[in-house]
């Protein structure tokens, strides 16, 4: 049982900090609230949407450091209903790694869908902004910064990594 103050992540909201547990009906309610949204949450504490505590500053830091060898190959030709359920089983693993993955080859479809000047598609721009949003919204958790600090952060650790040198693009 998660105690109250401990951020969690919670189904496809992100990441919530536990405010109370409640009991209704003979039932205990976790009473959340995500860090990047306006709103309560009422969650049965053994419901079926998926929770589990944040990373910590340690598993994000190595995340980050793993992303060179991330796969990021744009996932291409596939009909809309089959990227959908691509893009969408990466989300419901609720792991950052899948995600970077996930938002890295999008990141490398636009890429090229912009030098080739033709139109990026709207449901890789749904799913990158969502993957981006749970990704970098658990990360700014972990790492204590600001989710718009996420980026400058990643690119810093990955220039330090390389020893100052400047690596090969990395977009995420």
């Amino acid at each position: 049982m998660y105690q109250p103050g401990e951020l969690i992540v919670y189904g496809r909201t992100g990441v919530c900090r536990v405010e109370r547990v409640d009991r209704r009906d003979g039932q205990d309610f976790y009473v959340l609230t995500p860090l990047y949204q306006s709103c309560d949450i009422y969650a049965p504490v053994n419901g079926k949407i998926f929770m589990r505590p944040v990373i910590s500053r340690q598993e994000a830091n190595a995340l980050i450091d793993g992303i060179p060898a991330y796969a990021s190959e744009a996932c291409e030709g596939l009909p809309l209903r089959e990227l959908t359920e691509h893009y969408q089983a990466a989300i419901a693993t609720h792991d950052c790694k899948d995600l970077f993955e996930m938002t890295m080859s999008i990141y490398t479809k636009k890429r090229t869908a912009e030098r080739d000047k033709k139109k990026f598609g709207a449901v890789d721009e749904r799913f990158m902004k969502e993957g981006e949003a749970l990704l970098f919204g658990e990360l700014a958790a972990a790492l204590e910064i600001p989710v718009e600090e996420v980026k400058s952060y990643i690119s810093q650790r990955l220039t330090q990594a390389a020893g100052g040198k400047t690596r090969p693009a990395v977009e995420v």
